[in-house]
């Protein structure tokens, strides 16, 4: 018989149990990574903010995707570099739906970010006599606002349907919170919770993927009538936010199946690796990709890094 824990204060995060002799490995590990994020992702949002010829659009939603990449990592690797050294691998109920919250709404914002970037590019090339009509600044920071917003909003109502639920178990085979292993946790029917659960991420997955799908045909039959020239230009803008796509795109299709269908016959060790790569290493490569990629980025932050370097005469 299962005990009513409707009341519950706390939740067990078993998959630290699978950490082992080498938690001390992935506590460095995950401290270099978070570290590293830091420091990428707030050099580019300093260098687009100081530098005014980067104030354009797709710099702006640039700055945003690096803002959500800061605002998931903090989420969640001061809480996994806690509880890998903790011997007790607890949460309380309170910063479990915090956590929850975060994570989630930073998905959704990075879903609908690079759906924006993908537009952007889309009106860029394909409309480029009217791009700086159609992508005016009042307008790009209307969409800015909108990929916030939308997260935001939609989740509220998730969270507090899930807060609502009464708990009979309190073990989550994970080594954070996410809303449906919460959800698992239910005496009650969750029925409601899985038809807005799927809606939700059919509006902030598939309808993201779909509007860059179809930004990127139209760039390929607009690319396929230029010249080779414009064509290698296209290309060298839209590579890094097609690898930033596909990177995001399949870990968070993994962690979708994971949550929803049993995938119990994969040693839980891979599972928990695999779900927290997908909150870990799209912060951390988003700066790599666009920063070595994009020349003129490139050139900008050198050049505020050979500003800061420079000793005055004494």
């Amino acid at each position: 018989m299962l005990e009513n824990t409707s009341h519950t204060t706390s939740f067990l995060l078993t998959g630290y149990e699978e950490t082992g002799d080498l938690q001390y490995l992935y506590f460095l590990l995950i401290l270099l990574v978070y570290m590293l994020t830091i420091a990428a992702n707030t050099g580019i949002i300093c260098v687009i903010c100081v530098e005014s010829s980067l104030h354009e659009p797709m710099y702006m939603f640039l700055c945003s995707l690096q803002v959500n990449g800061l605002y998931g990592s903090t989420a969640l690797c001061p809480a996994l570099l806690v509880n890998i050294l903790s011997d007790s691998h607890e949460i309380s109920y309170t910063a479990c739906l915090i956590q929850i919250y975060c994570l989630t709404t930073y998905g959704m914002c990075e879903f609908l970010t690079l759906a924006v970037m993908g537009y952007d590019r889309y009106v860029s090339i394909c409309y480029p006599f009217y791009y700086s009509t159609i992508m005016r600044p009042t307008r790009v920071y209307k969409l800015i606002a909108l990929t916030w917003l939308l997260a935001f909003a939609e989740f509220t109502v998730m969270i507090i349907i899930s807060a609502q639920l009464k708990l009979c178990r309190r073990a989550i085979e994970k080594v954070y919170c996410d809303n449906y292993s919460v959800v698992r946790l239910a005496c009650d029917d969750i029925t409601i919770n899985n038809i807005i659960g799927s809606i939700v991420n059919i509006a902030f997955t598939v309808c993201p993927l779909l509007l860059i799908l179809y930004s990127y045909l139209q760039i390929l039959r607009v690319c396929l009538k230029s010249s080779s020239a414009s064509r290698s230009k296209a290309l060298n803008t839209c590579v890094p936010h097609l690898v930033t796509v596909i990177n995001f795109f399949v870990a968070s299709l993994f962690e979708l199946f994971q949550s929803r269908f049993n995938m119990q016959h994969i040693p839980l060790i891979i599972r928990v690796l695999l779900s927290v790569q997908f909150l870990i290493l799209p912060p951390l490569l988003n700066p790599i990709i666009y920063g070595f990629r994009n020349k003129k980025l490139t050139e900008k932050i050198k050049k505020v890094l050979s500003k800061k370097l420079t000793f005055p005469n004494l």
